[in-house]
């Protein structure tokens, strides 16, 4: 594992804001050896925009599980061609896998956390490989859910690839101002109350007062439980 590598980046680099921390991240440390996992979604844009103003050749990991609302397939585009985005993968379930596994489509609904590893979580991991991939820049941030509360700007996954989270300790203020700042156009359906933005199925708007992914994976909520992550941040069975 790399975690005494862990350790020193974490000491020397922890403290630096978002554009700095990108910096040195995907200029230095990691350089050719570092991808952004973006889900297009409601935040997307403003950590695209960043990754953008220091590298346009940066890979982009899409993850596409052929299940996204089309609004989102058209932010793809819109955001590819306002930030220039030069290296964009789509990164799309094995066919043969889906077809033995899910060949109805409707596996989110018996088993979710099975279809976000088809989905997900496989084409993911084998686009590390195939690129060589040792950091993946992600836009987690504490104030999402009660879950991400302790995260960490610089962590290790349980894969030994290192997660570079810029914008873990910024607040909900400190976004919206970044982000109405580069005047980036925002995801089409934040104005129907979607606040965080994954497959069709499995995403619902929120109320008032919710947390913002209190909308993803409802049709999994009992006794008081409910799916919050699709296994991409934190380990998840297959």
């Amino acid at each position: 594992m790399n975690t005494e590598k862990l350790l020193k980046l974490q000491q020397k680099y922890a403290s630096l804001d978002a554009s700095d921390l990108l910096r040195v991240m995907i200029e230095s440390e990691f350089k050719n050896k570092i991808a952004l996992i973006s889900s297009f979604g409601a935040d997307a844009a403003l950590l695209l925009a960043l990754v953008a103003e220091i590298d346009t050749n940066t890979p982009i990991l899409f993850l596409e599980t052929g299940k996204h609302f089309p609004e989102t397939l058209n932010y793809v585009q819109t955001l590819k061609t306002k930030l220039n985005l030069q290296n964009l993968h789509f990164l799309k379930p094995d066919p043969e896998m889906l077809n033995r596994t899910d060949p109805n489509g409707d596996l989110w609904q018996s088993n979710p956390d099975r279809c976000c590893w088809i989905r997900k979580i496989e084409p993911l991991d084998r686009a590390v490989k195939e690129l060589g991939i040792t950091a993946l820049i992600t836009g987690r941030k504490r104030y999402q859910n009660s879950e991400r509360t302790e995260l960490q700007t610089i962590e290790l996954d349980d894969k030994n690839i290192f997660r570079i989270n810029p914008l873990a300790g910024w607040d909900k203020d400190r976004f919206k101002e970044e982000l109405n700042k580069r005047e980036l156009p925002e995801h089409p359906l934040i104005k129907k109350g979607y606040l965080s933005i994954g497959c069709e199925p499995c995403t619902s708007p929120i109320k008032a007062g919710e947390d913002e992914r209190a909308g993803r994976w409802k049709h999994t909520a009992k006794d008081g439980q409910q799916k919050t992550e699709c296994g991409l941040h934190v380990p998840l069975k297959n």
